[in-house]
């Protein structure tokens, strides 16, 4: 990823912009492009979590499956978890768990566990967290991701979609239970991939050297690493 230029395209002069397939009040994809491709969103996480793979090796735990374990931990991982939420009618989850409910995984030693895209659904984040750091072992990481500027799950729907966060944000909500110095945060996106991403389209109608160039003032997703202190 790199950042954005510095300075400004020369504007153009208001009503020559052509809207063309865009001047609808209605998006082009109500499944965030994922019914025309890869969502955008998901070429960013496999980005960060490339770039981490390193990590996801022991004992590995994954939020709603085991997609990424698999794909970026390979021969590293000597165990896979996978958790869902209590009366989840998931027939691959290994625990089944709330992560607002403090001892929910307490003792589970997990050396990385996997959180892509998952706590903007909680309400509260603060005791999610908490339940994520116990549930590391002395020196395991987290990997996470949470959205930025994005459109809302219409599956879901807006009573179960309660957050949206910035790399500030993040960064300190993080640093709350993990020294501040174990924790890292990376933005992704730019004005193209918002503009995108709220539309629908997928990341392969983009071209990529595009959506690699960081805008801070647009963060699509921002990608958090936290890694638990060897002695706590």
């Amino acid at each position: 990823m790199s950042a954005a230029p510095a300075g400004h395209r020369a504007l153009p002069t208001p009503g020559t912009v052509r809207w063309g397939d865009l001047d609808e009040v209605e998006p082009i994809s109500r499944a965030f492009g994922g019914d025309r491709g890869t969502p955008v969103d998901r070429y960013y996480i496999k980005a960060f979590l490339d770039q981490f793979s390193a990590d996801i090796k022991g004992h590995v735990a994954e939020i709603g499956d085991n997609a990424y374990t698999r794909r970026f931990g390979a021969d590293k991982v000597t165990r896979s978890d996978i958790i869902d939420a209590p009366g989840s009618s998931n027939p691959h989850a290994t625990l089944r768990v709330d992560l607002q409910a403090e001892d929910s995984l307490a003792g589970c030693g997990f050396d990385c566990l996997i959180v892509t895209q998952t706590l903007h659904m909680i309400y509260d984040l603060r005791g999610a967290l908490g339940t994520i750091h116990r549930s590391l072992a002395p020196g395991g990481t987290v990997l996470a991701t949470v959205p930025g500027i994005t459109s809302i799950d219409a599956y879901d729907g807006p009573e179960k979609w309660f957050w949206a966060m910035t790399q500030s944000a993040a960064r300190r909500l993080f640093a709350e239970q993990f020294e501040a110095s174990n924790v890292q945060v990376f933005q992704y996106g730019n004005v193209l991939a918002a503009t995108a991403f709220l539309q629908g389209l997928a990341f392969e109608e983009l071209d990529p050297a595009k959506l690699d160039i960081v805008d801070p003032l647009y963060p699509v997703i921002t990608g958090i690493r936290a890694v638990k202190a060897l002695v706590v």
